[in-house]
């Protein structure tokens, strides 16, 4: 059979010779993506096609390897010269296509861990429960956590001291062992080192190898004004430590506000529920009533007052959060029927009533006469 030559590998990627890796590496993702033999089951050509794309981007993505094919082509990679042709699907696949997952999911690697096996700390929560007051005014919180830090014995290495962790002979420092499955190359992490790339033949006493211990460490919190029932503050660098000297995780604060006894919140604004007695409701008057600022506040009454009625009190509520500005209070007030009245009381109250007309309880002479034209009797109140 006649020997079909090869396509040049720019044009096989659709790209210019002038490309940049970047550029590169985006085309590859496209065309790999599309015919991906996954995406396209049963067909030789898809196949093939997506050999020939992962061939040309395993010899263009390397500096060394672009170059001498710049220079001498496909030549330069016969008889197992360059490590490209077909046998490059097998080898280099997994680090070829593991560029398109990168670009997908945003992942260059297994939770954090890098090539020589340090690993990032954990993230860690931590729920303070502040007072109404505290979220008005702010404050500087001290908390207590115990939580892993770095081990000083070994400065986070793992190894004892004066010895150093050695390369993983299983995987000679990659971390992961691939293994050839027809089509396939199935990638692994590798059970000598757990993906760390490297061993510790004598590890250090005090930590057992990991790089940190555990303490209980003291930290400062800033809680600024205006917070609200469920802010995360997040403190970076003060989560646990990493391993083997890895960078360290991040510490979340989760605030929560106590019930006041007082307050009600809403964003903003601050709600309260004040009782005055009938007599005030009906002739007017005043009463004060505690502010969030410790102040007090005078709220006057007018004459004929209803039960449920608002009195907005301006800019006397919450900070808002990194704002000048500030809600409102708004005072309810709660019409109070008295109670265990004396006989003189009560006798008062029915003199009261008879001498009451449609002008001084105009609502429930209203709905009595309503109620009256409803039955087309005289039914009233008993």
């Amino acid at each position: 059979m006649p020997v079909t030559a090869k396509r040049c590998y720019y044009e096989v990627l659709s790209v210019q010779r002038t490309a940049s890796d970047a550029d590169m590496k985006a085309a590859f993702r496209k065309l790999a993506m599309q015919h991906h033999p996954d995406r396209n089951p049963g067909d030789k050509d898809c196949e093939s096609r997506f050999k020939e794309i992962n061939e040309a981007y395993d010899i263009l993505k390397d500096a060394d390897k672009r170059a001498a094919y710049d220079r001498f082509g496909h030549a330069a990679f016969e008889q197992g010269a360059g490590g490209g042709g077909a046998h490059g699907f097998g080898s280099d696949f997994g680090s070829a296509f593991s560029d398109i997952f990168e670009g997908i999911f945003g992942m260059a690697g297994a939770r954090g861990r890098t090539a020589s096996g340090r690993e990032r700390g954990a993230d860690l929560r931590y729920n303070m429960e502040i007072t109404l007051e505290d979220a008005y005014v702010g404050k500087t919180a001290s908390l207590r956590l115990p939580t892993s830090v770095t081990c000083e014995a070994c400065s986070g290495g793992g190894a004892k001291a004066g010895t150093k962790p050695k390369t993983c002979p299983h995987c000679n420092g990659q971390g992961k062992i691939r293994h050839a499955q027809g089509f396939f190359t199935l990638e692994r992490t590798c059970p000598g080192c757990h993906g760390r790339g490297q061993v510790i033949d004598d590890p250090c006493p005090s930590c057992s190898g990991s790089g940190r211990v555990t303490r209980e460490r003291t930290l400062s919190v800033n809680i600024p004004p205006g917070v609200e029932d469920g802010t995360r503050i997040r403190l970076a660098g003060e989560g646990e430590a990493g391993v083997r000297g890895g960078p360290a995780g991040d510490l979340y604060i989760f605030l929560s506000l106590a019930a006041h006894t007082f307050f009600q919140r809403d964003g903003a604004d601050l709600h309260c529920r004040v009782p005055i007695s009938m007599v005030t409701a009906a002739i007017g008057g005043e009463f004060e009533v505690p502010s969030i600022d410790g102040a007090k506040t005078r709220v006057k009454v007018p004459g004929g007052t209803q039960s449920g009625r608002r009195f907005r009190l301006q800019s006397k509520g919450m900070p808002v959060l990194r704002s000048k500005q500030s809600g409102d209070m708004y005072v309810q007030v709660v019409v109070e029927t008295p109670q265990n009245l004396t006989r003189r009381q009560r006798e008062l109250l029915t003199e009261f009533e008879k001498l009451s007309s449609k002008d001084t309880q105009p609502e429930s002479s209203g709905f009595f006469a309503r109620v009256k034209d409803f039955f087309g009797t005289g039914t009233g109140p008993s």
